[in-house]
């Protein structure tokens, strides 16, 4: 299996089905353990009302500003999760009723999320991004920097946040061998921080990895969180 023809295969095999049908396609394939996160930026507001009239409540964006908008058009039983790179400023934007925050690479960028949920009054929770692809353009710590981080004075006296897991996106590439070399290194990673004792502010239970195109390599290597968006709605609009 080629992971690169795999996605695009995907994408034009499910062309001609309806967006309920392909989202009840990948959560037929889903064990019980792994949460779905619908990848929905570009999307219209109709396709993930398609989504949420066939049962789906978790979707993922990668833009504030899309996401604040789609938040205010929707219903309010959905789960936010911010699945893009975080600017610090744009934080406040969401701070109100974001639910997850997947990529968290920076002490700064937590200080800045654990400012705004105080201000709004609330425990934001938020996953510590790895890197753990060959690619250089990946955001993420490495394992000193994520070790650096949950040590700090800075970070135990952080009370508006919480630590629930990790994320990490493996390098883009048709080699299946080396995306689950990547992502069973992060299942260490991750298995490394359980073992530690969980603080009120760290209590890791989370592991978001696998996309459309390898999200059932990830889910072998021990993911927890995919993230699906192509395999549901098409391709995205630009």
């Amino acid at each position: 299996m080629r992971v690169r023809s795999q996605k695009l295969e995907t994408v034009t095999k499910n062309v001609n089905m309806s967006i309920s049908d392909n989202l009840n396609k990948i959560k037929s394939s889903l064990p019980p353990h792994v949460t779905l996160v619908a990848v929905s930026k570009t999307k219209p507001v109709e396709d993930l009302m398609e989504a949420y009239n066939a049962g789906q409540r978790i979707f993922g964006e990668n833009k504030i500003q899309e996401m604040t908008e789609k938040w205010e058009a929707m219903p309010k039983d959905i789960e936010w999760h911010m699945i893009g790179h975080v600017q610090t400023n744009k934080v406040k934007y969401m701070a109100p009723y974001v639910s997850l925050i997947h990529g968290v690479d920076s002490l700064r960028l937590l200080k800045e999320i654990n400012k705004h949920a105080k201000k709004n009054d609330r425990v934001i929770n938020c996953l510590l991004q790895m890197h753990i692809a060959e690619e250089e353009t990946k955001f993420g710590m490495d394992e000193q920097e994520l070790s650096d981080l949950l040590l700090s004075e800075e970070f135990a006296q952080m009370q508006n946040i919480k630590v629930t897991g990790l994320m990490g996106m493996a390098t883009f590439t048709d080699n299946e061998a080396q995306i689950k070399k990547e992502f069973t290194h992060l299942k260490t990673i991750f298995d490394r921080l359980q073992q530690k004792q969980s603080t009120v502010n760290c209590q890791p239970s989370i592991l978001s990895m696998g996309m459309s195109g390898d999200y059932l390599i990830a889910i072998d290597c021990g993911s927890t969180m995919v993230r699906i968006g192509s395999s549901i709605f098409g391709s995205r609009n630009y």
